[in-house]
């Protein structure tokens, strides 16, 4: 992905935000550097330099990597042992991550580079830059990352590409040779010195990567969520009563339980559905998955907020090993454990994982005839010759199914590694992986709940549903087709996903409503 977008993120030694992250990885900002960080690379190499031509022990500078940090190489062999390290190190197999997975780690890997911390010539740090301005993406495995001592596998496979080596994708998204793509961008390769190899490889940069991506998807997955179970509530005839605001912050002062309650009162606001049945209706209180969702919608928001508290904190973070401070020493140290990130990428696919799986139970709710108060069975047309969305159910619910097995923590886990030297892993970089399929299924699950309970609204006929669930339904039909007799059901249901994913169905809402959190 060459740089598209119009937006310019300026790399300086001061912090970075999600939106910045998010600009470089998926909408190809244009990168540059700052002077101040490139003056604090200059600072720093300076010292580097200083140590590679002496004798002082210095890992990774003089010494070999591990359980080899005992081994001393000679001066002569110093440059060889940062390009062996990067060699030996692209070790990963299997399919290749996805493309922004892999510009959001080389962007946050050069963000540390950008602090002075690591001790990197400007020329290496630029010629990052230039892979991401053109667009040139290495071709990076999925296993191999214990998430320790950075994401060494992943990192490896982008170094190897600075220094001509490995396959890339060039910025039409074709797989080739790197120097294929180098000679056509016009970039020239990089020859590591001192420590660079280290340094391109010690760092949290793919797990965090991908957790600052799921904060932002999962944000607004649980406004959608709040959009889906309003339009549930319609369908299957709930009560708004139960979202009022003197029911939460006043009695439960949680702050994403108020924030839900609030849009699903505000997305039921003016309904003809819910007046009709207001007076009259016999059922005292309506079922947990229509009555409970901004308990559950709300602390899956405030889990979010958490975890978004964590990437912050990371995104301040200079993460390399050893690391270069102001006065010149060199120290080792452990900041590349991923345990921060780990435990709260897999906080957030436990989260997720329920957010789903209250959404099916409505969806199920509003097939079953016996549950969901006069609607035909699956919301069929014709019951009986068609099936309705009887089977939607069974995809939901299989993705429902999948959720919960891949919200068993990954960070609970840990294999000892290099000779047991490094004896503790976090295995964050497994734990971003699934919480990115977590993630995926959860949209496609809110999107079967968004064509079933449009249905629903749509069969309640004579009465009218709430301008903000209308304008949903609306947005909907642009793609999808409300009842009828049975057609070809998938294709449906992948482009309410693609409305969901896209971010329509939120804008849909938030033109009625606002200040839809």
């Amino acid at each position: 992905m060459a740089s598209s977008s119009s937006k310019k993120v300026t790399l300086s030694t001061s912090g970075l935000t999600f939106d910045d992250v998010i600009a470089v990885a998926r909408h190809g900002a244009h990168v540059e550097l700052s002077q101040s960080a490139i003056d604090a690379m200059n600072s720093s190499r300076k010292y580097i330099e200083e140590y590679a031509a002496g004798g002082i022990p210095v890992y990774g500078v003089s010494t070999g990597f591990g359980a080899l940090a005992n081994r001393h190489i000679d001066v002569e062999d110093r440059v060889q042992l940062q390009k062996s390290l990067i060699r030996s190190h692209a070790a990963g197999v299997g399919p290749a991550i996805e493309g922004e997975v892999v510009r959001a780690l080389m962007f946050l890997r050069l963000r540390t580079m950008a602090s002075g911390r690591t001790g990197v010539r400007v020329k290496l740090a630029q010629t990052y830059v230039d892979f991401l301005n053109k667009g040139i993406t290495p071709v990076v495995p999925e296993f191999g990352s214990l998430g320790c001592s950075g994401d060494l596998a992943p990192l490896s496979h982008c170094a190897l590409a600075l220094m001509g080596e490995g396959r890339v994708h060039d910025a039409n998204g074709v797989e080739m040779p790197t120097m294929q793509a180098l000679d056509a961008a016009g970039i020239t390769p990089i020859e590591l010195e001192a420590k660079e190899g280290l340094a391109l490889i010690n760092g949290t940069d793919g797990m965090l990567g991908m957790l600052i991506m799921a904060c932002s998807d999962l944000a607004d997955l649980c406004s959608v969520a709040d959009i889906t179970t309003a339009m549930s509530i319609e369908g299957l005839l709930g009560t708004d009563r139960v979202f009022a605001p003197d029911l939460h912050a006043p009695l439960r002062p949680q702050v994403g339980q108020a924030i839900s309650a609030a849009n699903i009162y505000a997305m039921l606001k003016n309904s003809g559905i819910v007046a009709s049945h207001r007076e009259n209706d016999s059922r005292v209180q309506d079922a947990y998955s229509l009555r409970c969702a901004p308990q559950v919608n709300g602390a899956v928001r405030d889990t979010v907020a958490y975890a978004s508290t964590i990437a912050q904190r990371e995104l301040a973070s200079n993460i390399d090993n050893p690391v270069v401070l102001p006065d010149g020493r060199v120290e080792s140290n452990g900041n590349f454990h991923g345990a921060p990130v780990g435990y709260v990428l897999d906080f957030l696919a436990i989260a997720a994982a329920d957010l789903g799986s209250m959404a099916e139970r409505r969806t199920d709710r509003a097939l079953d005839q016996h549950r969901s108060a006069g609607l035909p069975p699956f919301l069929a047309h014709d019951p009986g010759v068609d099936s309705g969305l009887m089977i939607a159910q069974y995809t939901q619910a299989g993705l429902v199914s999948e959720n919960k097995r891949l919200a068993s923590p990954a960070s609970v886990d840990s294999i000892p590694s290099s000779a047991m030297q490094e004896d503790h892993v976090s295995m964050g970089w497994s734990a971003a992986r699934k919480l990115r399929k977590v993630v995926d299924n959860l949209t496609r699950i809110l999107a079967i709940e968004l064509v079933t309970a449009a249905r629903a609204i749509e069969l309640r006929a004579g009465l009218t549903p709430s301008p903000a669930t209308a304008r949903v339904v609306k947005e909907l039909r642009t793609q999808v087709p409300g009842v009828g007799p049975d057609r070809f059901l998938s294709p449906e249901l992948e482009a309410a996903t693609t409305l969901v994913h896209s971010g329509v169905i939120l804008r849909a809402a938030r033109e009625v409503i606002k200040d839809l959190a």
